[in-house]
């Protein structure tokens, strides 16, 4: 595969590598930006890289809850200028009251009714409307004895740049206290899933075939190797538990008290977290950019 002079940016931006490193992650792995990261990983050269690292997109999240039920809903546009529009934020707190109330999915809360019409009949007169295209992409719902929301970025009440919802057990006083800030700490630390037995299996594989080269790779260069099982027992397992340490929510330190973790913080609360939701705006989309210079003399030739 040909590698571009835009993959070496990407991929540059999304891991803080130098050029060459980049270029030769890229061959090695014929251009396969994920694998690239892996392979600059081993190396020592990138720290672990996020999809969200490299896309963008713009919108809106909007949040409600409402007696144990929380919604989460992201409506993209193709201009940050739209989220700052008051007729698009009507339409985004207006379509997130729907999904509150019948929300099941995406494609149920498009056709539920909205004032007389289809929420996707409604989103349409609004590209219309205001001029760009604009997509109900997704949604998440989460449900518990307490169900707390967060907003960060706030364009306006209960919408933003970053919805969080986190659920939790226990007496709903000490739940509200404490949740805000449980969902704070979400927004500001993006965990990868609630604790190390809800974590996607294959990110797991991922990390440990990761750790396990890297870490023979450096007793190799080592003037003092270490024995295999050393590496094998300890090495491993203990960047391994790292990992989950910082990519799961219980796992990780609470940010508003570091010396404890957050289920340790849950627990001295007298709560328990059940689940959380968080959705960035434009996460794990592929935004095409230009060159500026280029967009420039696009405009000036209307």
């Amino acid at each position: 595969m040909a590698i571009t002079a835009q993959m070496v940016k990407e991929l540059r931006e999304s891991t803080g590598a130098g050029m060459m490193d980049v270029k030769k992650a890229l061959t090695e792995t014929d251009g396969d930006m994920d694998a690239a990261v892996d392979w600059l990983r081993t190396k020592g050269l990138a720290k672990a890289a996020k999809k969200a690292d490299r896309v963008a997109a713009e919108g809106l999240v909007g949040v409600a809850v409402t007696d144990g039920r929380g919604v989460a809903v992201e409506i993209n546009s193709e201009t940050d200028f739209v989220a700052k529009n008051v007729d698009f934020q009507s339409l985004v707190r207006e379509v997130t009251k729907v999904a509150l109330q019948t929300g099941e999915s995406v494609e149920v809360v498009r056709a539920s009714d909205l004032n007389g019409k289809t929420v996707e009949e409604v989103i349409g007169e609004a590209i219309a409307r205001i001029g760009e295209n604009m997509t109900l992409r997704r949604m998440h719902i989460l449900e518990g004895d307490t169900v707390v929301s967060y907003v960060h970025n706030a364009a306006t009440e209960g919408m933003g740049k970053i919805g969080v919802l986190v659920a939790l057990n226990g007496p709903a006083d000490k739940a509200q206290a404490i949740g805000r800030q449980f969902a704070m700490h979400i927004a500001a630390t993006s965990p990868l899933s609630l604790s190390e037995a809800t974590l996607d299996p294959a990110v797991v594989e991922r990390e440990l075939a990761v750790q396990t080269q890297k870490a023979l790779e450096e007793n190799a260069a080592s003037p003092k190797p270490k024995p295999e099982n050393v590496i094998q027992n300890n090495i491993i397992p203990g960047r391994m538990k790292r990992f989950f340490s910082e990519n799961t929510l219980l796992g990780q330190q609470f940010v508003v008290n570091p010396d404890v973790t957050v289920a340790q913080a849950a627990a001295d609360a007298g709560v328990e977290i059940t689940g959380f939701a968080r959705v960035a705006v434009g996460e794990g989309i592929e935004k095409k950019t230009e060159d500026f210079a280029a967009e420039v003399a696009k405009m000036a030739q209307g």
